[in-house]
Order: C-alpha cells, then structure tokens, then sequence
C-alpha cells in the first residue's frame, strides 16, 4: 500500500490545464455568432421556400406535372434543410458553457461531428436536388419568356449558384478547421 506522501506526489504532478483568461466569454461570444449564422441561413432558406411558394400558386403548378416536381423538388430541400438548421440551433442552445472544460469541449466535439453529417451528405445532396428542379423549369422559361431574359435567368442562375456552393465550401472549411482545433487542443 502507498503512503499518503506518495499519492499527493503524484497528486502535485498532475498537468492542470491553464484557464485562459475571459475563456468564458471567448467561448460564449464563439456560440453566439455561431447561432447568428445558422439563424440567418435559417431566415435566407425560409424566404426563398416562401417565394418558391408564392410562385408555385401564382404559375398554377399544380396544373402541370413538370412545373409541380421541379417546384417540389426546390422545395423539399429547402425544407430538410431549415428543419436541420432548428435543430442544430436547439443543439446548440443545450450547450452548457459552464460545464467542466472536458464536458463542453466533448459536447462541441459531437455537436460539430453532426454537422458533418449534414454539410457532406444532406447538403450537396439537397443542393444537387434543387439544381435539378430548377433546371427542369428552364424549357418552360424559354417558351414563357422573351430570349434576353431567358438568356439573364441562365447567366444569373449559374453566377448565383456557383457563389451559393462557394459560400457553402467556405462555411463548411470554417466548421472543419473549428473541430479539428477541438480535437487538436490539449483541454
């Protein structure tokens, strides 16, 4: 049996990691931009399925079967999406920034490992769904609308989608290189 003398030996070595100082608020003003970020995603995907909306009743979609899948298939990502954006709001919001460093640290560690799932699946699949209804729009846009318009829907369409998937990309390399300096840190 060891004697007590040799237990707080062992007890002093321990590593105690360093508090850094205003920790605390780093970590608190760190969530809340995150959540300022999500809830704006969340308010930009909730007015575009909105205007998506309003469109499929001012065109009477549901009077041609085309026009009624390309505007669904718009529109069913838009939804998953905005119903993962809550959720991952809630998840955050039960995030206790008080907890013992460990704990929080762990709590983050899965709450970023969800939202891979969500930006290297749900994501380019949602994305990839949308563009196909949107492309399925287009022969009905030509017939509908004179050649010039036609030809800045097309030309705004790809700039607009190519700096929504840039923005994507930028955002989802931000949250990476967060949950790699998570799993790198030594608390």
């Amino acid at each position: 049996m060891r004697s007590f003398e040799d237990i707080k030996s062992e007890w002093n070595k321990q590593i105690v990691p360093e508090i850094p100082s205003g920790g605390a608020d780093r970590i608190a003003n760190k969530i809340r931009k995150i959540k300022i970020k999500q809830r704006i995603a969340y308010i930009v995907l909730s007015l575009t399925l909105v205007i998506l909306l309003i469109f499929f009743f001012h065109v009477s979609a549901y009077r041609s079967t085309t026009t009624m899948i390309a505007l669904f298939l718009m529109m069913a990502p838009l939804l998953v999406r905005i119903v993962l954006e809550v959720c991952s709001i809630r998840a955050l919001k039960q995030l206790n920034v008080v907890l013992q460093t460990q704990d929080f640290k762990k709590g983050m560690l899965r709450y970023y490992i969800r939202r891979r799932w969500v930006h290297f699946l749900i994501t380019p699949l949602a994305f990839g769904i949308y563009t196909i209804g949107f492309t399925m729009l287009l022969p009905g846009f030509k017939t509908t609308f004179s050649k010039g318009f036609y030809l800045y829907i097309i030309i705004s369409s790809i700039v607009s989608l190519s700096a929504l998937a840039l923005l994507i990309v930028v955002q989802i390399i931000k949250e990476q290189d967060t949950l790699r300096s998570l799993k790198d840190s030594k608390t």
